[in-house]
């Protein structure tokens, strides 16, 4: 990983803490939390205050997330919001953490001033112990506090303050004015500068999570499943009807179109879908040039033709098909009927637009794999876990692809790709949609010709 780490392709904006007071501050919240504590003097945190040394340090990477699921946090500055979210165990954790900190970002600036905040991604269940579990997470609550308890003792205070108004006497009870100033040393003056970080819920009717080999849960589409990357079969009774998993392509197209959750590339507004064929294709090759121990040079596209001139009828079907289809889009051939049972279907595709979109993507960059950029895009857990089985060559050339295509302009590639981005509120907080006319639904290839006419 040493190659992504140096190009930034992993752990790229991570917060740097280096200066004795936070590393204090971080040390009682962690203290607090865990009941352990670090030597290190200065290392990297993600939004959720993670540190990836830490965890190596304490020969645990799950420090901040027992069991996987209701995942602490410890913010430091209102900056760890731009920070990815390592080791992520669900889809939707770094969009709540997300939101949460701008929700309240001026009492969090405020309170990060003067000592670290702590708190917890509290779901429904305290552990995961089987597939069936998973399905009673309905929605995520976040609390938070200081390690000193400021939020708590500014509530206290108001009650006090608001005690003292109404009781006529008030200004004669020593004890509650004593109270009142005692708590006042800690948080100020609350009538003035009121603190507040009041509990926030977000709903969680679909999401990803990493546990039992990954699963993709869809609760609010009109047709719910769940999808598994291993087999069905090893996850036992659900609540949710179909399960299904990757190996049944014909039975997931099928229920993605039913729901309206994907589009062509070629129909996409916006994207220029022959340029990501092209590229598309280009990543085929690769792997199979790979697979198959051909030296690729540069991999620039010319030294990729001549890798395809080489392979001749051992040319991938992705290969193929995608072929066939820009040959289409360049007006150079006939229409290809690619149906599900292709192996190039999925690379053809892309989520449509909306508050599924992102993961939507992720269950297509595990049906079109050999799509690196996509999978780093959408799905970086699985890209990570892919890359370690690799070969130094292809290793080599999808970082330099990467650093050299991609991180110079992430979100432009990012818009190109899969469209603009879905909200915020959009994807924690869905809005219900009317059902769809059954009699519409055609298959994502369907109307293509006619469009194209």
């Amino acid at each position: 990983m040493k190659r992504l780490i140096e190009k930034g392709l992993m752990f790229g904006n991570l917060i740097e803490v280096s200066s004795p007071q936070l590393v204090e501050r971080y040390n009682r919240a962690l203290k607090h939390l865990t009941g352990k504590q670090t030597t290190l003097k200065d290392f990297h945190l993600d939004i959720s205050g993670y540190s990836p040394e830490i965890g190596e340090e304490l020969g645990d990477d799950l420090y901040l997330n027992p069991n996987g699921c209701n995942r602490q946090f410890i913010l430091l500055t209102t900056s760890q919001k731009s920070a990815p979210l390592l080791n992520m165990k669900f889809s939707t954790s770094r969009g709540i953490l997300q939101q949460f900190i701008e929700a309240n970002e001026s009492q969090l600036f405020a309170l990060t001033a003067r000592d670290a905040v702590a708190g917890e991604l509290q779901g429904s269940v305290y552990e995961v112990s089987s597939p069936a579990k998973l399905l009673d997470i309905r929605q995520i609550t976040v609390e938070a506090d200081t390690i000193g308890g400021h939020v708590a003792d500014a509530e206290k205070l108001a009650k006090l303050i608001d005690r003292f108004r109404r009781e006529p006497d008030g200004w004669r009870d020593d004890v509650l004015i004593a109270d009142m100033i005692e708590l006042a040393k800690k948080t100020g003056d609350v009538t003035r500068v009121p603190i507040s970080l009041p509990t926030m819920t977000f709903q969680q009717p679909n999401f990803w999570t990493s546990h039992f080999g990954g699963l993709y849960v869809f609760r609010d589409v009109k047709f719910p499943s769940v999808i598994s990357s291993l087999p069905k079969q090893s996850l036992g009774a659900m609540p949710i009807t179909p399960v299904m998993d990757l190996s049944q392509r014909n039975g997931i197209a099928d229920w993605l179109e039913r729901n309206g959750l994907v589009e062509p590339i070629v129909q996409a507004r916006g994207m220029d879908a022959a340029a990501v064929l092209r590229q598309k294709m280009d990543f085929v090759l690769v792997d199979a040039a790979d697979a198959l121990d051909l030296e690729i040079g540069d991999a620039r596209r010319t030294e990729l033709r001549k890798i395809a001139y080489r392979l001749g009828d051992r040319l991938p079907d992705e290969f193929l098909g995608l072929s066939a289809l820009l040959a289409w889009v360049e007006g150079a051939g006939n229409w290809p009927r690619i149906t599900s049972e292709h192996r190039a279907y999925y690379y053809t595709l892309r989520a449509s637009p909306g508050e599924h979109r992102d993961l939507v993507n992720m269950l297509l960059s595990e049906l079109a794999p050999m799509d690196v950029r996509q999978m780093f895009i959408v799905h970086k857990e699985l890209f990570y876990a892919q890359y370690a089985t690799w070969s130094d060559r292809k290793r080599q050339y999808v970082a330099d692809f990467l650093a050299r295509e991609y991180k110079v302009d992430a979100q432009g590639a990012r818009e190109a790709l899969f469209g603009p981005e879905p909200s915020m509120d959009a994807r924690q907080r869905p809005e219900p949609k009317p059902a769809r006319d059954m009699a519409q639904i055609v298959g994502p290839w369907g109307a293509v010709t006619g469009a194209r006419k």
